[in-house]
């Protein structure tokens, strides 16, 4: 009886491959792959299709749904175009062919070079997974090599022009002002200049119904329709301090171009990285300017001198410290001068932007300050006085900390052991296969290499997990210790930033609550290496 092969077309072009016109299409792949499974008398089940993705990473999302189906058991035979079409990363493919396949009883055709498993692959595979790669490498680099000559000439590649700017009518890769959105620039420039800060002028664009960038281009080609698609108007003026702290440090706007600032870690891993300043490549007068250079200039400057205030300003030994309750984030510190006794204060920096994605937490410093001295203070004496009372008390507080930092532990561990027994079974059989003939000594040593790998690190891991549980126990150690650094501040009268940072570890703000009239917060210290203490 003829073996049933429920099977998936699998299609896929990055746009590298778009410049070598319709041979290697969506549309052409298709049309030969259904001839093919037509004239085969192959079952398709579906149709799996990753436009704009590189072969030399397999987490593209078509991909990983297929290789689901093939776990569930809905797929069982898999046909591309050719080997470059799976993937251009020549170690995972030879994966996938001399491992995970076999392993799963899942067919795999190449129709153009005639390639397919059943039928036993040929021994030039290897070589042409290799070439595969060379041509991503060797891709890779010519795009770099061009995009280079484009800066250089004064081009630009983006997807959507700077807000304030359009593309230009006439002339690829440039931009012109946008009459109906550069009051916006003008605005935030001329707020900085007049002495308003990144999270005023936020606040200001936000009350005005200023519309952000991205509601622009939602409204005018319909892009972003994920986020602003039946959502309420207060999306469409939704400023953060983000987007207007990048467009006051972003030269476009003084008709530079700045180029290089980011890159992809390698031609196979497209995670970004941000590039050094030194390594940026700036090209000047490239477009009509917006902003004046001067005015650039001073909204730099106060940028700069308002970092060095809060940098060296004697009020800021918390800095660091004071963490939000409900959502994690740091503590904002502001200074309420409208007041006849200016006085300064402390908010959730998720709070106050326009969304108020959090609640403000808010606290005055001198309550904040007045608390934690008193709470060292009262530590302080203790430990002068009964080292031994205070000792007892650090431990039983740490008890319940302490038990669920082990039982994470210990669950994380026990998945690491796991992990490396199975890896080591998988091992083995890859030997066997290998002496079996079933599997060449170059797909051998490949997943080898691999196996020994993931070992290392799984053995580095749950050694490094065992120390961790191991120092769990130290907690005596630890106590003691904390209490060898307090008795360096005996009878403390005022707080600085070396004491904080050397005794506490983070300040955590809960929302205030009225009740009766009466306003009450409640403040969580966690000290170093003691925790919180009740």
């Amino acid at each position: 009886m003829k073996q049933p092969y429920n099977t998936a077309l699998y299609m896929r072009l990055s746009r590298d491959d778009e410049n070598y016109g319709d041979s290697v299409s969506i549309e052409t792949q298709r049309t030969i792959l259904q001839q093919y499974a037509k004239e085969q008398e192959l079952h398709v089940v579906g149709e799996y299709i990753d436009d704009g993705w590189s072969g030399t990473t397999f987490e593209r999302p078509n991909f990983k749904r297929m290789m689901a189906d093939v776990d569930a058991g809905r797929v069982n035979c898999i046909v591309t175009k050719d080997l470059s079409r799976f993937g251009r990363d020549h170690i995972m493919v030879g994966y996938y062919l001399e491992y995970e396949f076999p392993e799963k009883q899942v067919r795999y055709i190449a129709v153009s070079e005639n390639e397919d498993t059943k039928k036993g692959l040929s021994d030039f595979v290897p070589f042409k997974n290799l070439f595969n790669e060379w041509f991503a490498k060797d891709t890779s680099r010519k795009v770099k090599t061009a995009l280079h000559a484009k800066f250089a000439a004064g081009e630009r590649t983006f997807a959507y022009a700077p807000l304030g700017y359009i593309r230009h009518p006439e002339v690829k890769n440039a931009i012109v002002i946008d009459v109906g959105t550069r009051w916006i620039i003008e605005k935030i420039f001329d707020l900085a200049y007049h002495g308003a800060g990144a999270a005023k002028i936020a606040r200001i664009l936000v009350e005005e119904h200023v519309p952000t960038a991205g509601w622009l281009n939602y409204q005018r080609y319909g892009t972003f329709a994920h986020i602003y698609e039946g959502q309420p108007e207060e999306k469409s003026y939704a400023w953060t301090l983000a987007q207007v702290k990048s467009i006051l440090k972003d030269e476009t706007y003084i008709g530079n171009s700045v180029h290089n600032k980011q890159s992809n870690i390698s031609y196979k891993n497209k995670k970004k990285i941000r590039k050094p300043q030194e390594e940026w490549f700036r090209v000047e007068n490239t477009h009509e300017a917006i902003i004046s250079k001067e005015v650039f200039e001073r909204v730099q400057e106060q940028i700069a001198s308002r970092r060095r205030q809060q940098k060296d300003a004697t009020t800021q030994i918390f800095s660091g410290l004071v963490k939000c309750a409900d959502c994690g984030w740091s503590m904002r510190f502001g200074t309420n001068s409208q007041n006849k006794k200016p006085y300064s204060h402390y908010t959730c920096s998720q709070y106050g932007q326009g969304l108020k994605q959090c609640s403000a937490h808010y606290i005055r410093y001198d309550y904040l300050y007045t608390y934690v001295l008193s709470r060292i203070q009262g530590l302080s004496r203790q430990a002068q006085l009964d080292e031994k009372e205070l000792l007892h008390r650090l431990l039983k507080a740490s008890d319940q900390e302490l038990a669920a930092n082990a039982k994470r532990q210990s669950a994380e561990l026990t998945r690491a052991e796991k992990r490396r027994t199975e890896v080591d079974r998988k091992f083995a059989k890859l030997y066997e296969d290998w002496s079996d003939g079933r599997i060449t000594e170059y797909n051998f040593n490949m997943m080898s290499q691999k196996y020994q790998t993931e070992q290392q690190e799984l053995t580095e891991n749950i050694e490094r997990l065992s120390d961790e549980l191991e120092s769990e126990k130290q907690t005596t150690v630890d106590a003691e210790t904390w209490i060898s650094l307090i008795k360096q501040y005996a009878n403390p009268t005022e707080l600085t930033a070396e004491l904080l940072n050397t005794l506490i570890e983070k300040i955590v703000i809960h929302e205030a609550t009225t009740l009766d009239g009466l306003r009450e917060q409640n403040i969580d210290i966690y000290y170093r290496l003691i925790g919180k203490i009740e």
